[in-house]
C-alpha cells in the first residue's frame, strides 16, 4: 500500500480510532490512516481510559517503518465529542473493550464499525516474540485501511458503507497485504 496522492477539492473525512488505554493499537491505526490516507482522510486516536503513555514498542515500530512519531500522545476519547471537536467521519475500535462500553454521542452522527485486532501491548515474552505482536497487529491494521481506503466511497450509500466497514471488521482470513488505495503512486 502505498501513500495517495490525489487532490481533492473536498477537504478531508476525519476518522477516529478508539481502544481502551489508546497506547499501541489505535496509535498504530492512525499512523497508518494519515500515511495512506493523506489528503482524503485525517486520522485521530483515544481511548475510554488512557494509559497516559504511548507504548514504546508501537513508537518503535512506526520509527522502524519511517513513520513520524512526533505528537502521539494517550488521551481520552471526551476530547472527541466537546464542543469544538473535529466532526467524525468514521469512528472505529479497535478492541473488544473498547467497544463494548459505552461510548459518547459523537457530533455529526458519524459511521462506526468494530475492527477488533488482539492487544501487542498484552504480550508476553522475549523483545523480539513482543516485536511479532506488535508487527501482527500493525499488519492487520494496515490490511483493514487499505481495505476501506479501497472503498468506492462516491458510490456507496450511507447502510451499504456501513454494512461493508462490518465486513472488512469481521475479516478472519486477511490477504497477506492490501491492495494499494485507487489512485495511489
Amino acid at each position: 500500500m502505498t501513500a495517495t496522492n490525489l487532490t481533492s477539492s473536498k477537504p478531508p473525512m476525519n476518522v477516529l480510532f478508539l481502544c481502551t488505554g489508546n497506547s499501541a493499537r489505535s496509535i498504530l491505526a492512525e499512523a497508518i490512516m494519515n500515511r495512506y490516507g493523506r489528503g482524503r482522510f485525517r486520522a485521530f486516536s483515544a481511548g475510554s481510559m488512557p494509559t497516559g503513555v504511548v507504548n514504546p514498542h508501537a513508537l518503535a515500530l512506526l520509527k522502524g517503518l519511517d513513520y513520524p512519531t512526533e505528537g502521539f500522545r494517550s488521551k481520552s476519547w471526551d476530547e472527541f465529542a466537546a464542543p469544538g471537536a473535529p466532526k467524525m467521519d468514521f469512528v472505529f475500535t479497535v478492541c473488544d473493550d473498547a467497544a463494548s462500553e459505552v461510548c459518547p454521542i459523537w457530533p455529526g452522527q458519524p459511521i462506526s464499525a468494530h475492527w477488533g485486532v488482539p492487544d501487542p501491548a498484552r504480550a508476553k515474552g522475549s523483545p523480539a516474540e513482543i516485536g511479532v505482536a506488535f508487527a501482527d497487529t500493525y499488519r492487520m491494521l494496515h490490511n483493514r485501511i487499505g481495505l476501506f481506503l479501497n472503498l468506492p466511497m462516491d458510490t456507496l450509500d450511507r447502510m451499504s458503507l456501513q454494512h461493508r466497514l462490518g465486513e472488512i471488521g469481521r475479516s478472519v482470513d486477511e490477504p497477506a497485504a492490501a491492495a494499494p488505495p485507487a489512485g495511489a503512486a
